[in-house]
């Protein structure tokens, strides 16, 4: 069998309310495209893009949850194995703001201890219809202890820079420190530190967002 065409798999999740824009920003991730268009996503969703992060080839697979309330049983079966989680409020709708702790609960009652998060506020190009200020989203991501970033998935802003910082600190915690327990072990041999995940069986195509 042929060796994979990358160094390492991280699974991702974007979790938050429904319309804030998750589907958007990974399309806006994996396809460099939008669409104005609103069609709910239904269950799960995933894509997959392989990046390079500090000289090492890493597939990035990410699954986009549905973010109303008749599928939450759904996607908390998702978060366990997460080792990476972008918690999405739109910057337009404060009530998507002030949903964010009920979302990081569910990730500290369901999510595997640890994991790595970052609190994004997106439609950051609605200057004219914003409701939450950059400055409140700093001061919850700071209350919650994770970074935060503002994106926009319409103009491509942060975007980028969004995921490789999620997956800059996930490769940091379990890949950087797995190999540094490696080194000197007895029989180690270079790939043995791959971090892989299983992908659950049921999914769901969508569109954005």
């Amino acid at each position: 069998m042929p060796p994979p065409h990358y160094d390492f798999l991280i699974k991702l999740l974007l979790i938050g309310d429904s319309g804030v824009g998750k589907s958007c920003l990974l399309l806006r991730f994996c396809d460099d495209a939008w669409t104005p268009s609103f069609i709910t996503t239904i269950g799960i969703d995933f894509k997959i893009r392989t990046i390079e992060l500090d000289g090492k080839r890493i597939k990035l697979q990410i699954w986009d949850t549905a973010g109303q309330e008749r599928f939450r049983t759904i996607t908390t079966a998702y978060y366990r194995g997460a080792m990476g989680i972008l918690l999405v409020y739109d910057v337009t709708d404060e009530k998507s703001f002030n949903n964010i702790k009920t979302w990081h609960s569910n990730i500290e009652q369901h999510a595997s201890e640890g994991v790595n998060k970052i609190l994004i506020g997106n439609k950051s190009d609605w200057t004219d219809k914003r409701a939450v200020t950059e400055e409140q989203g700093r001061e919850l991501a700071a209350e919650l202890g994770i970074k935060f970033m503002e994106t926009s998935a319409k103009v491509n802003d942060g975007v980028e820079e969004a995921f490789f910082t999620l997956a800059r600190d996930i490769k940091t915690r379990l890949i950087d420190s797995q190999a540094d327990t490696a080194q000197g072990t007895p029989g180690s041999q270079p790939g043995n530190n791959s971090v892989q995940v299983n992908q659950p069986a049921a999914q769901a195509t969508s569109s954005c967002c």
